[in-house]
């Protein structure tokens, strides 16, 4: 725990920037019934029954002190998406950086190996070289601010009153 917190009380640094980065999966669903429209007095009115449309896997990567997000949906949650998903931060927004510092919880896909699985090896090194991986402890996944942002945005979604 106190690795992570360490991390977290480095100053912003451009050219090391501190990025949380977790994923969720997410059921698709569709409305079976058009709702029925608001009218004086009435809210609109949802029925509670569903289509199922698969699922989807969101990747999300935030910079706290850069103020910066970004979240990527993807039909799968596996090795191979998670290195194309890190690949994308190194070589896309972070192109400058001289290190990605990369705080996430230890999920057996959240390893350099995914690396070494998607790329050939020397595009695999060359991005693992680029990478200062920080693993948050067992049980302490709260630590990381992806993973707060996404529960933040479940709760938000499951307030609601219909599926999506």
């Amino acid at each position: 725990m106190e690795d992570v917190l360490d991390v977290y009380c480095r100053p912003y640094d451009p050219r090391f920037p501190v990025i949380c980065l977790d994923e969720t999966s997410k059921q698709l669903l569709s409305a079976v019934r058009e709702p029925l429209p608001l009218e004086p007095g009435k809210p609109e009115r949802f029925d509670s029954h569903y289509q199922r449309q698969g699922v989807r896997n969101l990747f999300v990567a935030c910079e706290p002190l850069g103020g910066w997000r970004h979240v990527e949906v993807t039909a799968r949650r596996t090795k191979l998406d998670f290195a194309h998903f890190v690949r994308q931060l190194v070589d896309g927004h972070y192109s400058q950086a001289e290190k990605v510092v990369l705080v996430m919880d230890n999920l057996n896909t959240h390893t350099p190996g995914a690396l070494y699985d998607a790329f050939e090896p020397a595009e695999a090194k060359r991005l693992a070289d680029r990478l200062e991986i920080h693993y948050t402890p067992k049980h302490g996944s709260w630590l990381n601010i992806a993973e707060c942002e996404l529960s933040g945005a479940q709760q938000a979604m499951h307030g609601s009153a219909h599926p999506g």
